[in-house]
């Protein structure tokens, strides 16, 4: 199993660096086009950098991953939360029943006691 755990690991490493070198060509960001930062009063925004294309193709994919896993992870909180309700409810009915069969088994026997607790 571990070998093919890492066969794949190496041939997605395989395809992103194919990915990479096949798109290396420099490409220019802006957060802004430059005649809305200048309409805005921005100049900060108009600023551009220029960066290799497979950058910014894998940043848009770690981004959009990052995301995903925020999304979900807000997703879930009713289930985590119904979760931790019903673990605490179900802690404090263990404790209750623990209380009661030492009160039904009080002054009894201990090995009475511990046969009435099995059955």
């Amino acid at each position: 199993m571990r070998y093919i755990r890492h066969g794949i690991i190496g041939a997605i490493a395989v395809v992103l660096i194919v990915v990479a070198l096949a798109n290396r060509g420099v490409v220019t960001l802006r957060v802004l086009p430059q005649e809305l930062a200048e309409l805005i009063g921005a100049p900060l925004l108009a600023r551009s950098v220029d960066l290799p294309l497979f950058l910014v193709i894998f940043g848009g994919i770690a981004a959009g991953v990052l995301l995903g896993f925020v999304w979900e992870w807000m997703r879930e909180h009713k289930i985590r939360a119904a979760k931790a309700t019903t673990e605490r409810e179900m802690k404090s009915l263990e404790r209750e029943i623990r209380r009661l069969k030492g009160k039904q088994n009080e002054g009894k026997d201990e090995v009475l006691a511990l046969l009435d607790d099995a059955s």
